[in-house]
């Protein structure tokens, strides 16, 4: 596996950062994930296993292993030196004072290891008057102009999914890697830093591009694009479907199957922001034609027609399409305590030449305590020691 020998002590919380070590540990790292002996809140999001462990935390902690441990205290901090000494790669998007006082920071990691990598998300960054402030995704969403941009004029609304989180994970697992081929030339570790707000600017900088160079200050449109129509939402008889018509050739099929051929010759619609600026009648048109036929058929006529679509589907529906089903991208493991195979899926690439290991489920709390404590060379008697005191 490309990551084998590769080991990565996750100090992560909730989704940015172990999310970021659940990635490394889809191919070939060993990551442990480092957990107060009662367990971190965020093992309980959303419960769905007899142990209280939820939904959140058996997709974000898959193939890892699990040492409980309370890090600030003395014999916890040795603990720790012993892990950094053996580790590549530290995962904490905790603040930096939290760093500092944990002796988490690069600073005090170097000095132990200085091939060790530290890899941080926060929701500001380290510089500047908002540092110190703590967040999570929506605060990310709303400081990016994603809020204001999605609903309407009267309500603007927040995504459910949080993809701020999952790209700031992302962008930290890519500076990661590039950390790690940046040691093979100096041998020496740095520290990665991702922020939530760095991550939702990034995400909607093309925005931001708009306003700066063309002075339009967009405003809220539903479900439309200011880029390209008909891109919308559309009630059919028994359900909803969506239609993205982006580039000339997709517009002048789609003209074509609604019965509109003469739409391609309208001035106003002759490139795609004009059909953007124009999409509230185009969605007329195509909400006119939706309505009459149920939702199966529109998305067949749609494909027939080479014009992208796709129905609007509940959780529940979306693992269930045979055609999830044909890229394997669900891959079902077992979890003690919960009710059926926890329907997983890890990172939906895939290398040529490199195949995923089996899926893993998540760990059990100090799960692998005992194990990682004898690699780093306590015997039984310290270990029974350490967890009478409530260390681990």
């Amino acid at each position: 596996m490309p990551l084998t020998g590769i080991r990565v002590l996750d100090f992560g919380r909730y989704i940015a950062g172990p999310y970021c070590a659940a990635l490394l540990a889809d191919y070939g790292a060993d990551v442990i994930r480092i957990e107060a002996p009662g367990g971190n809140d965020d093992r309980f999001t959303v419960p769905v296993a007899g142990d209280g462990s939820g939904a959140m935390f058996l997709q974000m902690n898959r193939a890892k292993r699990c040492l409980t441990l309370k890090p600030g205290s003395p014999e916890g901090r040795e603990i720790v030196r012993r892990l950094v000494k053996t580790a590549d790669v530290v995962v904490a998007n905790l603040p930096h004072d939290a760093l500092v006082r944990l002796g988490l920071d690069h600073d005090s990691l170097s000095a132990i290891n200085p091939r060790i990598i530290l890899a941080t998300a926060s929701a500001f960054g380290s510089e500047g008057p908002l540092a110190k402030n703590v967040g999570f995704d929506a605060v990310g969403q709303a400081m990016s102009g994603a809020v204001h941009l999605t609903g309407t004029a009267d309500q603007p609304y927040r995504a459910q999914v949080n993809y701020v989180d999952f790209g700031t994970a992302l962008h930290t697992a890519f500076g990661v890697l590039v950390a790690l081929r940046e040691r093979e030339a100096t041998g020496k570790g740095q520290c990665v830093s991702g922020s939530l707000l760095g991550t939702a600017l990034a995400m909607t900088n093309a925005l931001s591009i708009d306003h700066a160079l063309n002075g339009i200050e967009r405003q809220p449109i539903g479900n439309r694009s200011y880029s390209s129509a008909p891109t919308d939402l559309f009630r059919t008889r028994d359900g909803w479907i969506v239609t993205q018509i982006v580039g000339g050739g997709i517009f002048a099929r789609w003209a074509a199957l609604v019965g509109r051929p003469e739409l391609v010759d309208d001035p106003r619609y002759g490139s795609d922001i004009l059909r953007g600026d124009n999409g509230e009648e185009l969605s007329v048109i195509m909400q006119q034609w939706c309505i009459g036929r149920t939702r199966d058929e529109a998305i067949a006529a749609l494909g027939e027609a080479r014009v992208p679509a796709a129905p609007v589907l509940r959780p529940d529906q979306a693992l269930a399409q045979p055609q999830v089903a044909a890229m394997g991208l669900v891959e079902p493991v077992p979890y003690p305590g919960a009710s059926a195979k926890v329907p997983l899926i890890r990172a939906p690439i895939h290398l040529s030449a490199n195949a995923k290991p089996a899926p893993t489920r998540a760990p059990r709390l100090g799960e692998h305590s005992d194990a990682i404590l004898a690699e780093l060379g306590y015997d039984i008697d310290a270990i029974s020691a350490l967890r009478a005191q409530n260390i681990i």
